[in-house]
């Protein structure tokens, strides 16, 4: 059976446009969604990120949280008849708020793999508070009980395989530990890449302020450098037939090029698999 991907909403969040994309309608509010992504056909379920804790808590980074109880993680898996115990792994693309929020919904037998630059850099102090203390100590929580946190060093190791279809691999974009996931399904391989891309339209199909051919626009929250984000972004388009960034519709890539975006057949919350063929032109 092929690997199927379901799209999970979180919720929204209101933040400053720049931030999405650099130097895009400063001053302005744009509100965006937070996507989790659920990967089912294998012997187990796998689930990547899972948002941010709750409302109040995006308010220390000067944003707007809108998550209400239909966006409840418990609630977004019960769609697909799957519950909490099911999942076997957690993979976090990067651990900021709005990514690892929930895990202590999960039981300790339900195993968190992240990259370990990852964890050592939202111990750091350098980019607080966009790691919240409630989160990172639930992870070092996991990192004291056998099996519960699986660190890798990807940087080092190259891509790993995770199980049979679904491959992890630095992303070298957004943190320092950042990864993405790639999924082969039974239409070619999809890859969840995380904050790599806030806004596909902006920074890819028509980016912001840009002259040159075939370049893209970086991100307005980046740790690195603005040459390594646009390298991060160009990969993706040249190694993907989809690409499932959590805060923007996925795309459909062909020749390194957008040429669709998934539109939802029903407002709200949405359970839609990226084999739907609910395509539009971009």
């Amino acid at each position: 059976m092929a690997l199927e991907i379901r799209i999970l909403d979180y919720g929204d969040i209101e933040l400053e446009s720049s931030f999405l994309v650099l130097g895009r309608d400063c001053g302005r509010t744009r509100r965006v969604p937070t996507y989790g992504f659920l990967i089912l056909g294998g012997a187990y379920p796998v689930l990547v990120d899972t948002g941010y804790r709750d409302n109040a808590i995006m308010e220390t980074l000067g944003m707007r949280g809108l998550q209400f109880h239909e966006n409840m993680i418990e609630r977004q898996l019960a769609k697909h008849g799957v519950k909490p115990r099911d999942v076997r792994y957690i993979v976090h693309t990067h651990l900021h708020i709005d990514h690892a929020g929930k895990d202590d919904h999960f039981p300790m037998t339900t195993t968190v793999v992240v990259n370990r630059r990852e964890l050592e850099y939202s111990v750091s102090g350098l980019m607080h508070p966009q790691y919240p203390k409630p989160d990172i100590i639930h992870l070092i929580e996991r990192l004291h009980t056998p099996q519960a946190l699986r660190l890798e060093d990807l940087e080092l190791s190259g891509p790993i395989e995770l199980i049979p279809g679904v491959v992890l691999e630095a992303a070298y974009a957004h943190t320092e530990g950042s990864l993405n996931v790639h999924v082969e399904t039974a239409e070619g391989r999809a890859t969840i890449c995380g904050d790599v891309i806030y806004d596909i339209q902006d920074q890819v199909v028509e980016p912001f302020r840009i002259a040159f051919a075939d370049e893209v626009q970086v991100t307005g929250n980046h740790a690195g450098s603005k040459r390594a984000e646009k390298a991060a972004i160009k990969k993706l388009l040249n190694g993907s037939d989809f690409l499932l960034p959590v805060h923007d519709k996925p795309a459909k890539v062909h020749r390194g090029q957008v040429v669709g975006r998934l539109e939802w057949e029903v407002p709200g919350p949405v359970s839609h698999s990226v084999h739907r063929r609910a395509w539009f032109p971009a």
